[in-house]
């Protein structure tokens, strides 16, 4: 089963993104701070990470530069989410090797139907 880890200090959030997640039968590993999305990204090795850019203990954006630079996590997809994001945040997290960001309130369908086409393995090559 494909797992997929969110990082977001909303449990609200978190609980609404759990179901959808669920829905399409993916395990979800949920975490409320910038340190425990770093710890366990590293531990249970998701085949996503969903991850909001405003976080207790760090921001995002640094979780994301140290996901992609680390080669334990540099090869897990990012979609990063938030609720306020402009065109400098999209083009800072797109250099720094997210697949997307979205931005809040998420659309369910295109939520799920990007994190489908992730958590699916490239082909090898």
């Amino acid at each position: 089963m494909a797992k997929v880890l969110i990082a977001d200090d909303s449990r609200v959030f978190v609980q609404l993104l759990t179901g959808w997640l669920q829905e399409l039968g993916l395990e979800v590993v949920a975490t409320f701070d910038a340190v425990q999305a770093w710890v366990t990204a590293i531990r249970t090795q998701p085949n996503t990470i969903i991850l909001d850019i405003s976080m207790p203990g760090g921001s995002g954006i640094e979780v994301l530069k140290r996901l992609k630079s680390s080669t334990k996590t540099q090869h897990i997809p990012v979609l990063v989410i938030s609720g306020n994001a402009g065109p400098e945040t999209r083009d800072l997290v797109k250099r720094l090797g997210a697949a997307e960001l979205l931005e809040k309130p998420l659309n369910c369908d295109a939520l799920c139907a990007l994190v489908s086409q992730l958590v699916v393995p490239p082909p090898n090559k």
